[in-house]
């Protein structure tokens, strides 16, 4: 099976997706970021808020919000694959290590099944940092 990287294209249709198409986002993770996800989610956990109190916990150093760094599955699947329209079913996710300000986190979406009847694609949903692997999981998009 060979993986297919997709243009960027405001969506797909059921019958466009094939399994073994991917898409990708990447971005850094600021101070502003993570300010502005506590704000909207009212998460204000000194861990992520709070260098001090972060520099004594196990992670030596403030972190991102795990459901941060995941929304960037949701950009995917709104822009990118299988675009606009599409809505979330449900999603696992694995927190495997923490993302730190000034991390490049790269988010992977890659379709393992689709279901033409019911209208839903599933994923493989990943991130990375560098090399590492910080989130996977699942995912079941339907696509009206």
């Amino acid at each position: 099976m060979s993986i297919e990287q997709i243009k960027l294209k405001e969506s797909y249709s059921i019958d466009e997706i094939k399994i073994g198409m991917y898409a990708s986002y990447s971005q850094t993770i600021t101070d502003a970021d993570i300010k502005s996800f506590a704000a909207l989610s009212g998460d204000n956990n000194p861990v992520h808020m709070d260098e001090e109190y972060a520099s004594r916990s196990k992670f030596g150093k403030r972190i991102a919000h795990g459901l941060l760094s995941a929304s960037f599955f949701s950009a995917l699947f709104g822009t990118r694959l299988p675009g606009k329209g599409c809505v979330y079913v449900s999603q696992s996710l694995n927190f495997k290590r923490p993302v730190y300000l000034g991390d490049t986190i790269v988010a992977t979406v890659v379709v393992t099944k689709v279901d033409k009847m019911k209208k839903r694609v599933f994923f493989d949903t990943y991130s990375k940092v560098k090399t590492k692997k910080v989130i996977d999981g699942k995912a079941e998009i339907y696509i009206p």
